[in-house]
Parts: C-alpha cells; sequence; structure tokens
C-alpha cells in the first residue's frame, strides 16, 4: 500500500472509529448505567472538553499502528487483517478492560460497551485496510 492510501486508510478508519468511541460511551450509556459517578474525573460532564479534544486523537493513533502493521506484514486480504483485529483485541484491551472492571467500580454494562467500542476500532482499521489497499 503506497503512503496515499494509508493515510485515506489511518483517516477514514480514525474518523470511524471515534464515532464508535462516541456510540459505545457516549452520553446514553453514562446516564443508564453509571451507577457510580464517584469513578469519573468530571462529575456530570462539567469541564471534559479538554480531556475529549485529546482523546479524540487516539483512535487515529490506534489506526495508523494498525494500517502500518498490515503494511510492514503484507496483510491485504479481509480473513488476515480481521485475524489480527481479533488478536490484538484478545492480547490487549480486553484483558485490561476486564481486569479494571473486576477491581475498580465500574459497571459490568460499560466495561462491556467499552470492550465491544474496542474490537469494533480494529476492525474498521480492517477493513480500511482492506479497502483502500485495493
Amino acid at each position: 500500500m503506497n503512503g496515499t492510501r494509508s493515510v485515506l486508510a489511518i483517516l477514514g478508519a480514525g474518523i470511524a472509529s471515534s464515532l464508535t468511541d462516541w456510540f459505545f460511551m457516549g452520553d446514553l450509556l453514562y446516564k443508564t448505567a453509571n451507577k457510580h459517578p464517584e469513578v469519573w474525573r468530571f462529575p456530570g460532564g462539567v469541564g471534559e472538553s479538554k480531556a475529549i479534544a485529546w482523546s479524540s486523537a487516539l483512535p487515529f493513533l490506534t489506526c495508523a499502528v494498525f494500517v502500518v502493521l498490515c503494511n510492514q506484514l503484507h496483510l491485504r486480504v479481509a480473513p488476515n487483517t480481521f485475524k489480527l483485529a481479533l488478536a490484538i483485541w484478545l492480547m490487549c484491551p480486553l484483558p485490561l478492560i476486564a481486569t479494571n472492571a473486576l477491581f475498580m467500580k465500574v459497571q459490568p454494562m460499560i466495561a462491556a460497551a467499552h470492550s465491544l467500542g474496542w474490537l469494533v476500532k480494529l476492525s474498521l482499521a480492517a477493513l480500511a485496510v482492506v479497502l483502500i489497499s485495493g
């Protein structure tokens, strides 16, 4: 995949995965499943704009590393890129989120949504590699 296609894959996957973060961890989830509001840094969401702005760059970092890794491993077909996405999810975000939920006041619904959000984010990066490497 050339540089232009890589950048397009990163941008496309980054934008799409930013939307999944909003969907899986958005206001609706926190308003309905937030039994421990004291664990959040910004009670009631007041003052969280700066944190949102900084965290908005992270999906692009995730997607960029995924695209670069696929390029380095010469992965361009759907089964291989999705297997890589699943393997990364099983190695990193899923155990981390599950462990945090066991030791911190994180509702199971929030932990599940966060975990699924990561699986979708990685799957979108895999899909972008397949579609744009075309």
